[in-house]
């Protein structure tokens, strides 16, 4: 006889997870208490706050591919995780949400803290459902695996009433559980031709990389792929690490604040060959370099799950496979690179201009602060970052170089990049792991320090302060130039902050301070923080607050006009 929560933590265990994240809760107790007597081969990790457990959570599935694993109490627990919940979705990432509910016996009584989780997550997650009865656990959680991990990757909620958990049953009858399996779909050798032979026709093509369905495999083929062929590269927004950004082939990312050579090229592209991306808003410029339903390119559409293959786009050949499974046939072919080889080559020069450090006001240099971090990190290091116009700094400068060094919310999600960092070091700490935040991105999740502090995860935070909610002032002064409201910040002493949790801290107020300081906190024998106080009129890397307003109050002239 087992309990229901005893069949939960050993199907997690069946399906080769050890760690999950949370914040323990009343209403699954009964789990808590299964997972002391499995202590010793899967870690429970103790968050602050159920939105910072659910990005750790959703980091793991990014880094491993393997589906992120979060506990949450009910009904405010689960709106706390509901923001992880989103980014996994809006990301492709697989992760597994198990919610606390109220007992069979006071369902549908609006009881303390009840939710119908089916209703609350229905469109953020690929399946939602509710375990009733315990002899069903081993059930449910085999297919919340599947289902997280097929297709097109996401989050899974499933939700356990108390009563469920610590129900008694026999163990089933018959074979074992087995570790879940993904069966990726595979192109025909008569569409793997087609591709080939739609490039080698081309005479501007460019590879588009990104989204979901990507292994180890995969980029192995691509990194092969790419130089056989001699075709240009770029990514999707923030999908940078997919490819070596050193190599001759890469020229640039897909995203906010695009270099406009390169938006320039998708637009003249011949041939538009999309590996694995949605191509949506964020990496087609608000559907304007690619355009619906028709688009002016001829485009290739590979995509691991059918539903999203001429969703928007009318692609000339829709390809529902796996990218491994795309790419290591396309890594066999022979081409021909020279009809493309100068193509390629202006693009790559692009890059490396629009690459190469500019000037913003004040004594930080942002553009030179990233060119610090490039040369003082290992290759493998891995940077988290949440959602401002700081990022945009990273997104420009960085050349990633190794995959799986990238973590960022493509939904553009605040408070990602702290707890994203945390969860990676915790499950990787041999490596280097930096988070990049803003001061209201890091405000957010800050407290999530807390949990490094107490995991030993020895994380190094670069808050970058400019005293505003950056991008929404961006906006603001874009649209209602001069009528600032609402986006005005007054911070704490960040590096005090830092300092409570135990942490070593820095302050920078100039260029020149941030490689001592960086050196400092690399070698630091735990969290580190480092505050960058930079000019309120640093708003982006293309323009200040002064010419941002100044471009808004002239399209109201002229629109007055």
């Amino acid at each position: 006889m087992k309990t229901g929560a005893q069949l939960l933590v050993d199907t997690l265990l069946t399906n080769g997870a050890s760690i999950a994240y949370g914040v323990p809760g009343e209403s699954y107790l009964a789990v808590l208490d299964a997972l002391y007597d499995a202590r010793d081969r899967f870690r429970f990790v103790v968050c602050r706050q159920e939105g910072g457990a659910a990005y750790m959570a959703e980091a793991h599935g990014k880094l491993t591919g393997a589906p992120g694993i979060c506990f949450v109490t009910r009904g405010p627990g689960a709106s706390n995780a509901s923001i992880g919940v989103h980014t996994a979705y809006q990301d492709s990432t697989p992760m597994i949400l198990f919610v606390g509910q109220v007992g069979n016996d006071f369902v549908e009584r609006e009881a303390f803290q009840e939710i119908d989780y089916r209703r609350m997550y229905g469109q953020m997650a690929k399946w939602v459902a509710q375990i009733d009865r315990a002899d069903r656990v081993p059930e449910y959680v085999s297919r919340a695996f599947h289902v997280a991990t097929s297709g097109r990757p996401g989050p899974v909620v499933l939700a356990l009433p108390e009563d469920m958990l610590s129900e008694a049953v026999p163990e089933a009858a018959g074979r074992p559980l087995a570790h879940y399996r993904v069966t990726p779909p595979s192109p025909s050798p008569a569409q793997v031709e087609a591709v080939r032979e739609r490039l080698q026709s081309a005479r501007r093509p460019l590879v588009l990389c990104g989204g979901a369905g990507w292994n180890e495999a995969a980029v192995q083929a691509l990194q092969r792929f790419i130089p056989r062929s001699g075709l240009p590269v770029a990514c999707a927004f923030r999908c940078q690490d997919l490819y070596d950004n050193d190599d001759p082939h890469y020229v640039g990312e897909a995203g906010i604040g695009i270099n406009p050579e390169l938006a320039r090229r998708i637009k003249e592209a011949d041939l538009l060959l999309a590996l694995g991306p949605r191509l949506d808003e964020m990496t087609t410029s608000g559907y304007t370099l690619v355009q619906s339903p028709r688009p002016a390119q001829a485009l290739v559409h590979v995509h691991v799950h059918a539903d999203e293959l001429n969703r928007v786009y009318q692609a000339d050949l829709a390809v529902n496979a796996g990218m491994e499974q795309m790419l290591e046939p396309l890594a066999g072919l022979d081409f021909d690179p020279a009809p493309w080889r100068e193509w390629r080559e202006q693009g790559r020069r692009s890059y490396e201009s629009w690459n190469a450090a500019n000037r913003n006001p004040g004594p930080v240099q942002m553009a030179e602060l990233i060119k610090i971090l490039q040369d003082k990190l290992p290759e493998d290091a891995i940077l988290a970052n949440g959602a401002g116009n700081y990022s945009a700094w990273l997104h420009r400068f960085y050349r990633y170089r190794r995959p799986r060094t990238q973590l960022a919310p493509r939904n553009g999600s605040m408070g990602y990049g702290v707890p994203a960092a945390v969860a990676a070091k915790i499950e990787n700490p041999a490596r280097t792991v930096v988070a990049l935040a803003g001061d209201g991105c890091f405000l957010m999740t800050g407290q999530e320090l807390a949990t490094a502090a107490q995991y030993g995860a020895n994380v190094i935070v670069i808050v970058i302060d400019n005293g505003m909610y950056g991008t929404i002032r961006l906006h603001q002064e874009r649209h209602y130039p001069g009528r600032v409201s609402g986006t005005g910040l007054s911070n704490p002493d960040f590096s005090l902050y830092a300092r409570a949790f135990g942490a070593h801290a820095e302050r920078v107020e100039d260029t020149a301070a941030f490689g001592p300081a960086l050196e400092r906190c690399l070698q630091a024998r735990g969290p580190a923080l480092i505050e960058v106080r930079i000019d309120p009129q640093a708003l982006s890397t293309q323009a200040t607050i002064d010419q941002v307003r100044e471009q808004g109050l002239a399209r109201a002239r002229a629109g007055g006009a």
